[in-house]
């Protein structure tokens, strides 16, 4: 029979404080939201406030290496480019009236119905549509739950409600308040033409939704009985509708990258530079600071902590970018041939290679370059974009799988259109160049460049 025993013995293990721990977490995120938890932390901690003396931008060291800080001359630039467009002294122009006015799909549909004669209990019925309606123009809300939240008397009848649905879908944009895709196409369906063609596409919107997704083109010839060519005539139709009628509507907000670093070719050399616009300017309030020291109590209390925390803080801050601009600066030197050249000069790199670079471990490299972004003269890239894995060509040389990427992307853009190129065909292309890619590879890069497979570039050709 067992017998319970207590061994008491030693063992070492890496744990991170909760402080470091934190530390990792806020170097993994990105700068916009990292600005927003500092300007949270400077609503929260009354030793923080902004550095208005800060310098505007953050440079690399210019002695050593041949990539060296932009100077302000970008900024200066900027500022120029927009001195035109400034008001003048004593206009009376405001920044509103510079405003564009957005037209959204219910002003839209809106202005349309307030032109019709319709009594104020139908027009009350088709605004409650209107507002239902999502920003691709579909009513995903049944009429039953519409008709509820109308305030009249007597209550609204459903087929007063199908009665205002048809009348909202004979508004401009055609196929608008919707049901399904199906429908929305359907509503469009009016305008093709020849009449003959029309019959055929209303048809298959009808009746044959799922063999027009699979592009079962032969399988529509025979349920509709009617020729390849006649088919293929009214797929192609469907083609031009609109799925989404709201989409051309609403508001004319751009969602940005933002970039963190900024990179540039001048005085012969590639500069790089932190983007001032994601650099927050915080320090610690001296006076506040004076005073609490003089006034320290012996006992541990919430502003010691508040105190530490924004000593913390501000020391977070300048390592955090720091990091980030040593790898940005180790990344330019290994890559200056894809700013220069582009993607077919990108070289094989691993995190590892950056990371002895630098003097700090993987996984830091793997944060920092996580939702972190570089302005180039080829683009705004991700950083992790300039990482890619070495495969080895028939000469014994590596070449990175991003080149190799842009190289299949070449290839097919130079085929012949009636016959397009098999994957297995740009394999031996690849082949005969000197690089040795299995034709699974081929498939699976051409797929993440989001280009169809040789069947369907030759059903569209």
């Amino acid at each position: 029979m067992g017998s319970l025993h207590l061994i008491v013995g030693h063992r070492q293990n890496q744990t991170l404080s909760p402080r470091l721990q934190k530390a990792v977490q806020l170097l993994q995120m990105s700068s916009l939201d990292f600005s927003a938890l500092v300007r949270s932390k400077l609503d929260d901690n009354p030793f923080l406030e902004e550095d208005e003396d800060a310098p505007a931008y953050a440079q690399a060291d210019a002695q050593s290496s041949p990539i060296t800080a932009a100077t302000n001359d970008r900024e200066l630039w900027m500022m120029d480019r927009h001195v035109a467009g400034r008001p003048t002294e004593g206009s009376d122009t405001s920044a509103m009236d510079l405003t564009p006015c957005v037209i959204t799909l219910a002003m839209h549909l809106t202005g349309q119905l307030k032109l019709m004669p319709l009594s104020s209990r139908d027009l009350c019925i088709t605004l409650a549509i209107v507002e239902s309606l999502d920003d691709d123009g579909y009513l995903r809300t049944s009429l039953d739950e519409v008709s509820e939240i109308l305030p009249l008397t007597p209550p609204v009848a459903p087929e007063e409600m199908r009665t205002g649905l048809r009348l909202v879908q004979s508004l401009e944009p055609a196929g608008v308040a919707a049901r399904s895709v199906g429908e929305c196409l359907a509503l469009q369906s009016a305008s093709i033409e020849p009449v003959a063609t029309r019959q055929i596409a209303q048809a298959i919107l009808e009746h044959h939704l799922e063999a027009l997704a699979s592009r079962d083109v032969i399988g529509l010839s025979k349920a509709l009985e009617c020729s390849l060519e006649r088919v293929e005539s009214a797929i192609a139709s469907i083609r031009r509708l609109n799925p989404r009628p709201g989409w051309d509507f609403g508001s004319t907000r751009i969602d940005y990258t933002v970039p963190d670093v900024i990179v540039a070719f001048t005085q012969g050399r590639w500069k790089v530079q932190l983007n001032p616009a994601v650099i927050p300017r915080i320090r610690i309030n001296e006076v506040y600071e004076e005073l609490f020291n003089r006034n320290r109590p012996s006992a541990r209390s919430p502003m010691s902590e508040h105190l530490e925390d924004a000593q913390w803080t501000v020391r977070n801050v300048k390592q955090r970018f720091s990091t980030i601009l040593d790898i940005a600066q180790a990344i330019v030197q290994k890559q200056h041939l894809f700013l220069q050249f582009g993607a077919m000069a990108m070289k094989p790199l691993v995190l590892k290679e950056i990371a002895e670079e630098v003097g700090v471990h993987e996984s830091t490299v793997s944060r920092v370059t996580n939702n972190k972004y570089m302005a180039t003269p080829q683009g705004v890239f991700e950083l992790k974009h300039f990482f890619s894995r070495p495969m080895l060509s028939a000469s014994g040389k590596a070449c990175s799988a991003t080149a190799i990427r842009e190289l299949i992307a070449e290839i097919i853009a130079a085929e012949s259109l009636p016959q397009p190129l098999s994957d297995g065909e740009i394999t031996r292309q690849l082949a005969a160049q000197g690089l040795v890619v299995a034709r699974r590879t081929v498939t699976k890069y051409r797929q993440l460049m989001r280009i169809d497979s040789a069947e369907k570039r030759r059903r569209y050709a």
